[in-house]
């Protein structure tokens, strides 16, 4: 049975590298933040601690067989309905939340790790994953971000409309659309344009021109 000291490290130890986590989440305004990381973190690790020695007062009885490892395998199948929930599907070809629902799964790890007393390995996996969620993301831009395709998403009221803003976007230099589609909704008409090698400046003087157009009734970027 675990002391009360050691039981105090443990459950500080998981809050704090689900706090490391989370306020990189949290800076970035996603829908799991600080709090959300360190509760998942501090949960794992107490589960982890109830299935190593919550059962050591019936364990060795008669007729009594426990498997404490199916206690903690329960978290990993569980932490998913909560990443699920940050999860945004907000329309066809965009999802939001992916890295978020990850992150969440890999603090839940490492709480687990933390409760069976493996602190190396529960500091250890903290560090990568910071260095996975803000190191590594400059550097996707600078290397992959200019070959990444990008995705415009125009809404107007008209089908007449949709044809005079394709147009006045053909129209501009250095653009070469891959693709385009027109769908209908509710609101409108929601012309969507694929880009590939797309520069920041040509982004910019694109989203100027939507932005003063008064045919769009709104656009964004993918």
């Amino acid at each position: 049975m675990l002391s009360w000291s050691e039981i105090l490290i443990r459950l500080l130890l998981a809050s704090a590298f689900g706090a490391f986590i989370g306020i990189e989440r949290e800076r970035k305004n996603w829908t799991a933040g600080l709090r959300t990381h360190m509760l998942v973190c501090i949960g794992s690790c107490l589960i982890m601690m109830i299935s190593s020695f919550g059962f050591s007062d019936i364990l060795g009885q008669e007729h009594v067989v426990l498997d404490p490892s199916r206690v903690a395998a329960q978290v990993i199948s569980g932490i998913g309905f909560i990443g699920a929930g940050t999860i945004l599907f907000i329309r066809p070809g965009t999802i939001h939340g992916l890295t978020t629902a990850a992150g969440l799964w890999t603090v839940a790890a490492i709480g687990l790790a933390t409760g069976g007393g493996m602190y190396f390995a529960a500091a250890i996996t903290t560090l990568i994953s910071l260095i996975i969620l803000w190191a590594l993301k400059p550097l996707e831009t600078i290397y992959l971000g200019k070959g990444k395709q990008k995705s415009l998403q125009i809404l107007v009221k008209s089908e007449k409309e949709h044809q005079v803003v394709l147009k006045t976007v053909l129209e501009q230099p250095e653009v070469k659309i891959q693709s385009f589609s027109l769908e209908k909704n509710d609101q409108g008409y929601r012309l969507i344009l694929k880009f590939d090698n797309i520069e920041n400046t040509v982004i910019t003087g694109l989203s100027l021109l939507l932005n003063n157009n008064p045919h769009v009734t709104e656009f964004s970027w993918d």
